[in-house]
């Protein structure tokens, strides 16, 4: 529905679809993505010019909505301490140990102008199968002895959006430098290891993101290479190709 009508909307205009749960939800790689009710499940348009700073590094776009979602909780007042964080490129996690959400992104290219669907999902208020951030919020609480209240999925779609909006801005002002110390503020991957070509292959260790998203790693003895995942679609980081 939403392809086919962001093409016969005024440029001004906002688009998005927001659903309750959904029977037919995709992941990343044609994956079946699980979305019960409970869950902030949205698909949002938005229109990036191609001779622009994000039109000239369209995959960042993954990374400004992983740090939106994350920033619609942490930026409430009380809320700053909720362990919820990114995983390059576009999952939302629990600390480092599960996820609670992802990102998934297509681009059309018409003449000028880059049409970007912003599929997101998150799980708010779901227990299972996982964690949700209510939880999250409910085991904050109890540890700090604190009385945070339970946050609601239409709540943080609207805050979700509104971040991003201020990140595209950003972006578009100042580049990848403009949004990258609040990316690395809340990823997960600093100095972490992962394995270069295969699953036996040389170590290295996680350094950044380059100025197209791409994952930057340091290999002893070979300086700093960006990287691209293998296609493994059930971790992203089991192993990483070096392009040539």
């Amino acid at each position: 529905l939403i392809g086919r009508l962001m093409f016969e909307l005024p440029e001004e205009m906002g688009l998005i679809a927001i659903a309750v749960q959904q029977t037919q939800g995709k992941g990343r790689g044609g994956n079946v993505w699980l979305s019960p009710v409970g869950c902030a499940l949205s698909t949002l348009h938005i229109t990036i010019p191609l001779h622009s700073n994000l039109g000239q590094r369209i995959p960042f776009i993954q990374h400004l909505v992983s740090l939106a979602v994350v920033e619609s909780v942490r930026s409430i007042p009380g809320y700053e301490d909720i362990d919820l964080r990114v995983k390059w490129p576009n999952d939302i996690y629990y600390s480092d140990l599960m996820k609670v959400g992802g990102v998934l992104v297509n681009s059309t290219l018409l003449e000028t102008t880059f049409h970007i669907l912003i599929g997101f999902g998150f799980n708010v208020n779901n227990s299972n199968p996982t964690i949700c951030i209510n939880d999250l919020i409910t085991k904050f609480n109890k540890e700090e002895g604190r009385k945070l209240k339970p946050l609601t999925a239409d709540c943080l779609i609207a805050r979700t959006v509104t971040v991003l909006e201020r990140l595209i801005d950003i972006f578009q002002e100042k580049g990848p430098n403009g949004v990258l110390p609040r990316y690395y503020k809340y990823w997960v991957h600093s100095g972490k290891q992962v394995r270069l070509h295969s699953e036996e292959g040389p170590v290295a260790w996680i350094v950044g993101v380059d100025d197209y998203g791409f994952l930057q790693v340091h290999e002893e003895g070979k300086g700093v290479e960006s990287v691209h995942p293998d296609g493994n679609s059930f971790d992203m980081l089991r192993n990483l190709i070096v392009p040539k």
